[in-house]
């Protein structure tokens, strides 16, 4: 499934995309059950409501959307094209990545990483597909970073990598916005705080489900920055790979469902360009990873 949040008739729904269009769970699962004699039941309204509520709830929602796909039954899509999506999720808790590319960490520079380089975005960081992210007058230098991100849908503590990827409700697309001035002009680097800024964590257009997405070794990330490709990557030169990750991560913290973990950036970076380039009012981003989505966002200054 590809699981979306979206705006429709005033309200915020839950729904998962079919083909060119989108599907509301809940009626959609209302009418299943109807159908088959079944009494209602309610799924969550909210996406992080509905992972957290386990296999059951999402055995629900593929149901609701099988039933949607009977040719009878169009009644129950809606075009895709017409619709606002929101950021796929609210999540619990962001953990990123740093330097998790060997050809990212090549031009950042520094010691090989013996273990994972971890910080935190704050949830007011989220926006969503098709959003302008401000770029406030203190932010001097904001940067892109594509990145393939993990959506938990099981609470995580003390697994092992061998574990791991049973805890997984699905993969969308981030770009980590950095202000490398906040990172690394100052005398003690605020590297949270530069990659924290409001809307400063696009996430979309979706959650891919596992069996949507396959084995997240070897897939292909993309950035274009106005029509130009700034990176290109691979899963597959993952220094610390995604189950890697988590088994790691869930020795320090729990991990619980939507909890997203952004897995680090290939090369290309505008900061370690020569000369740097940094993003600006006006700016259109195209981010994608393979079999996941596509992302698109603009940038936007201070009014």
């Amino acid at each position: 499934m590809r699981l979306v949040t979206y705006e429709a008739a005033n309200a915020v729904h839950v729904g998962a995309v079919l083909g060119d269009g989108v599907v509301a769970l809940q009626p959609a699962l209302d009418a299943a059950r109807r159908e088959a004699g079944e009494a209602p039941l309610a799924l969550p309204a909210d996406m992080r409501g509905l992972l957290g509520a386990g296999e059951a709830a999402l055995v629900e929602a593929a149901r609701a959307l099988a039933y949607a796909a009977r040719p009878e039954n169009a009644a129950l899509r809606t075009p895709l094209a017409g619709l606002r999506l929101r950021a796929p999720l609210m999540p619990g808790k962001i953990l990123g990545v740093g330097r998790n590319y060997a050809d990212h960490a090549k031009e950042v520079g520094g010691p090989k990483l013996a273990a994972p380089r971890i910080f935190l975005k704050p949830t007011s960081s989220v926006s969503g597909p098709g959003d302008t992210v401000r770029i406030s007058r203190a932010a001097l230098k904001p940067d892109w970073e594509v990145e393939l991100a993990v959506v938990i849908g099981r609470t995580a503590w003390q697994v092992s990598e061998g574990q791991a990827l049973d805890h997984v409700a699905g993969y969308t697309v981030l770009n980590d916005l950095t202000d490398r001035a906040l990172q690394f002009d100052h005398p003690i680097g605020m590297t949270s705080f530069g990659k924290g800024l409001d809307g400063f964590c696009p996430m979309g257009p979706w959650i891919a489900t596992p069996e949507e997405v396959g084995e997240p070794w070897a897939l292909d990330l993309h950035c274009h920055l106005n029509g130009e490709e700034v990176q290109h990557g691979n899963t597959r030169d993952l220094i610390f790979p995604v189950a890697t990750l988590i088994a790691f991560l869930s020795r320090f913290v729990t991990l619980q469902p939507g909890d997203v973990i952004a897995t680090g950036t290939p090369a290309g970076v505008g900061h370690f360009r020569d000369p740097p380039r940094y993003l600006k009012p006006g700016d259109t981003l195209r981010l994608e990873v393979e079999k996941v989505g596509v992302l698109e966002h603009s940038m936007g200054g201070d009014a």
